[in-house]
């Protein structure tokens, strides 16, 4: 396995976007094998902007090895589902420019509760928008993730869906599209932070399928909530089908990240021990 860390960490979506190649720079210094791209924390889409980057990375002995995109698919609008399609077929290619091989998906949810603060007391689960079900959202996603399919096979840029609330709150959502799709450019992006209760069955349930792992810290207290991760627990439940990709940090706390980071690389190096060795 490798370790990397998401640029979100020294980033929590504030008017001041902390800048991607200072995060390359940190992840050098403190001795990570890659960085994973949040690309709303770009500075622009620009090909100069995105050709620096890649440079900024190699000299710095970085991979980029993941890009992490915001869509989502769950709409009874036909033409919003359509947009979220065509960005995602966009970030396919720029993933591709910046020579990532792999791109964080949502499925999208009801947006029937605004607040995040709220879903968060809801544990995730929201109603479902009058007239519609549950099925009809699954089949909304998995129609267009099958789009996807052929785009990201032809710029090699495997598909990653995250347990990331919405239809994916739960572990069998994910899988339910998943196996729909049944492409070998669709896989999972396991989050251990974005299953609330009793986390590790959940994720057990992810991990023949998993290709990329969000590794969630809260050194400072949460900034949404905090959960209290066994990584070696996690390694375990990952050990047991044989994965051996990139573990991406995801700190998600109050402390400074120039601190917190290598805090929460010593604990999932500590926990990862056998697996990174």
């Amino acid at each position: 396995m490798k370790l990397g860390v998401s640029t979100y960490s020294y980033w929590h979506f504030t008017p001041e976007k902390t800048p991607i190649e200072h995060v390359i720079d940190e992840a050098a210094r403190i001795g990570l094998d890659g960085v994973e791209v949040l690309h709303r924390q770009m500075e622009s889409e620009d090909r100069a902007y995105t050709q620096r980057l890649k440079r900024h990375a190699f000299v710095n002995g970085i991979d980029l090895y993941a890009l992490s995109i915001h869509q989502g698919f769950v709409s009874p609008d036909k033409d919003e589902r359509r947009k979220n399609v065509r960005h995602t077929l966009h970030c396919i290619e720029l993933a591709h420019e910046l020579g990532i091989p792999s791109i964080r998906l949502n499925s999208g949810r009801w947006g029937t509760v605004k607040s995040f603060n709220d879903l968060m007391a809801l544990k995730g689960i929201e109603p479902v928008i009058d007239g519609y079900t549950d099925d009809d959202a699954f089949q909304w996603c998995i129609d267009s993730i099958e789009s996807l399919i052929p785009h990201a096979e032809r710029y090699g840029v495997l598909l990653g869906l995250e347990n990331h609330w919405g239809l994916t709150f739960a572990p069998e959502g994910v899988t339910r599209i998943v196996e729909a799709v049944d492409s070998d450019w669709l896989k999972v992006t396991m989050d251990c932070g974005n299953f609330l209760d009793e986390p590790y069955d959940k994720l057990r349930v992810l991990a023949p399928e998993t290709v990329l792992v969000h590794a969630k810290t809260y050194y400072g207290g949460g900034v949404w909530y905090t959960l209290e991760l066994d990584y070696a627990k996690i390694a375990e439940v990952l050990g047991d089908v044989g994965f051996d990709g990139w573990i991406s940090i995801e700190f998600e706390g109050n402390e400074d990240a120039h601190t917190a980071v290598p805090k929460s690389v010593e604990t999932i190096r500590a926990g990862f021990a056998t697996s990174l060795s």
